[in-house]
């Protein structure tokens, strides 16, 4: 059975940090991509941040040195840490996997989506 399960959402004060989890039940070569995705109400779903099989990392530019993207030792689980968190970053979070390469913040790039864990951001 195929699925990806989000944990980690909730409300946080501006500033404060969050971490992420996905858990995959896939087989390898489908995760072979990971990555995160974020829906804002009323927007459509842009990538924050990828992890490569080979260790690769690509970041929204938005994200980059506030948000890290990393993986357990298993290789079944995925993490997203967001720091210094704003308004801006409230919205839905999805957890992505998907077997073709390269590395791409592309929502059509995925085969495999979970159901999302919401954020929320005040202020």
């Amino acid at each position: 059975q195929v699925y990806l399960v989000e944990s980690g959402g909730g409300s946080v004060q501006a500033g404060g940090s969050l971490r992420l989890s996905c858990t995959a039940s896939l087989d390898s070569a489908s995760k072979n991509y990971m990555a995160w995705f974020r829906q804002a109400p009323g927007k459509e779903r842009v990538g924050v941040a990828g992890l490569g099989f080979d260790g690769s990392t690509r970041y929204a530019d938005w994200a980059k040195g506030r948000f890290t993207i990393s993986q357990d030792n298993t290789q079944s689980t995925l993490y997203l840490e967001m720091n210094n968190l704003n308004p801006e970053d409230t919205g839905m979070y999805y957890c992505a996997a998907g077997p073709w390469g390269p590395l791409r913040l592309d929502a059509g790039a995925y085969l495999h989506w979970g159901q999302g864990t919401s954020v929320t951001v005040f202020s």
